[in-house]
């Protein structure tokens, strides 16, 4: 065997055991979900086959489609809030910015915590008696513009942005931080002889070295937004009537609170072709090398 050969055998070999791990407790459930989407099962007993049945009910219902509308509403806001942001404060800190003790902290802060504690965290600064943001707007004088904002069906899902944004700049600005100082320093050096400086720089050569990590973040987004679920689940409950529901907690409900595993499944084998489609459509739009 040629030295190639073995280097290839080598990375297969420490490749297996995790790919082992995925194909048992990934892939498999996944598939095995799929098919438990073709029966009316409550979790025990004997089920019962009915074809695309379950499959058409989820088409068919309004709430599934809301659910859809909200995670559709995170993804953007993941897509447009989340990745901006890493990508400006990853800029300010590898430039030793005089703010990056605050940034450093305000960032990870939410890294260290569970999404369940950052959920109750914002629950208190939302609650319309005891938060603080309605606190700071009688304040200032801004008494009209307190709201119950979570539990007013018109701005419950926006005011959950704010939260879920802030939750999760944090790993994507480790990301682009990684990217950045992965950027040759000739490459640097032959900019500035080129004379380009500030924004020229920024998107003549800093973006276009770094684009395939910010395609990975957008893919992270995206996949992240769909399975969604303990912060918001935590904050409201999908409610108040269903205004905030989300794909993830609409399954949730459907298998674990009415005993409809097979309906449940159905739902979560779209969740994943709905994430698929929302992947492959953001990578087309992205295949093209930056210019």
């Amino acid at each position: 065997m040629t030295s190639a050969g073995r280097a290839r055998a080598f990375i297969a070999a420490g490749l297996l055991p995790a790919l082992l791990l995925f194909v048992f407790f990934v892939i498999i459930p996944i598939v095995w979900s799929a098919y438990y989407g073709f029966f009316d099962w409550k979790g025990i007993g004997q089920p019962k086959f009915i074809g695309m049945d379950n499959f058409a009910e989820v088409v068919r219902d309004p709430i599934f489609w809301r659910s859809f509308k909200n995670n559709m509403l995170i993804v953007v806001a993941s897509v447009f809030g989340q990745v901006p942001i890493a990508l400006i404060l990853s800029l300010l800190l590898v430039r030793n910015s005089r703010l990056h003790r605050f940034i450093r902290s305000s960032v990870f802060m939410p890294m260290v915590l569970s999404s369940v504690v950052v959920g109750i965290i914002w629950g208190y600064i939302y609650h319309p008696q005891i938060g603080i943001l309605n606190f700071l707007l009688d304040s200032v004088g801004l008494g009209s513009w307190k709201r119950l904002w979570l539990s007013d069906p018109d701005i419950s899902m926006y005011s959950l942005m704010v939260p879920i944004i802030w939750n999760y700049i944090g790993p994507y600005l480790i990301m682009f931080l990684a990217a950045l100082k992965n950027i040759p320093s000739d490459m640097d050096d032959a900019a500035l002889l080129d004379g380009a400086q500030g924004a020229r720089k920024l998107f003549s050569l800093t973006l276009p070295m770094i684009w395939d990590t910010i395609k990975v973040a957008v893919v992270l987004c995206i996949s992240g937004s769909l399975k969604a679920f303990d912060l918001i689940y935590v904050m409201t409950g999908g409610g108040p009537a269903h205004s905030t529901e989300l794909l993830a907690s609409y399954m949730y409900n459907n298998t674990f609170a009415i005993y409809r595993f097979g309906y449940g499944s159905a739902v979560s084998t779209m969740i994943i072709l709905l994430s698929l489609l929302l992947i492959a459509g953001s990578q087309y739009l992205m295949k093209k090398e930056y210019r």
